[in-house]
């Protein structure tokens, strides 16, 4: 009997391989200048992360289902669109806010001032898509008990 590879096909492990490698060599060239800085900041950012962002997102969840008295599988239909949202405005920040709008423009040739309007467009669309999915999930059972309580059809 052969020995099976609990990880998954040679294929699989050869993308995992190539991965890692590619994470290595752009490890090598980031830290190829300055590696104290950039270490000292991915430190940081997970201390800032862990220790004071996520304990006060995870409050501001808590108090916001205890406020609205909704219960926990309803609440992801907001959460999943702020969260995304959130997560784009961070990104993005410096464009949408219109901080380096003239360094954008003289780098690429391209108007810097429509991210924010832009943002705002899929914020409004990740939260009506929410929105109609809530909706859909809350008219399926009365459609499914109105189709048993109807007699079925005479032919």
């Amino acid at each position: 009997m052969r020995p099976r590879i609990a990880v998954g096909s040679p294929f699989q492990l050869l993308l995992l391989a190539a991965s890692f490698a590619l994470a290595g060599y752009a490890g090598v060239r980031l830290l190829d200048d300055d590696w104290f800085g950039v270490a000292l900041w991915f430190v940081g950012a997970a201390l800032l992360h862990d220790l004071v962002l996520l304990p006060l997102y995870a409050a501001l969840d808590r108090a916001l289902l205890r406020g609205l008295g909704t219960r926990r599988e309803r609440a992801g239909y907001v959460r999943v669109p702020a969260a995304l949202s959130a997560l784009l405005l961070l990104v993005w920040f410096p464009l949408i806010s219109g901080m380096v709008e003239s360094r954008y423009r003289s780098a690429t040739g391209l108007p810097g001032d429509v991210f924010l309007a832009r943002w705002l467009l899929i914020t409004a669309v990740l939260f009506g898509g929410s929105a109609l999915l809530l909706v859909l999930r809350l008219l399926r059972p009365r459609v499914r008990r109105a189709a048993k309580q109807r007699p079925p059809a005479v032919h």
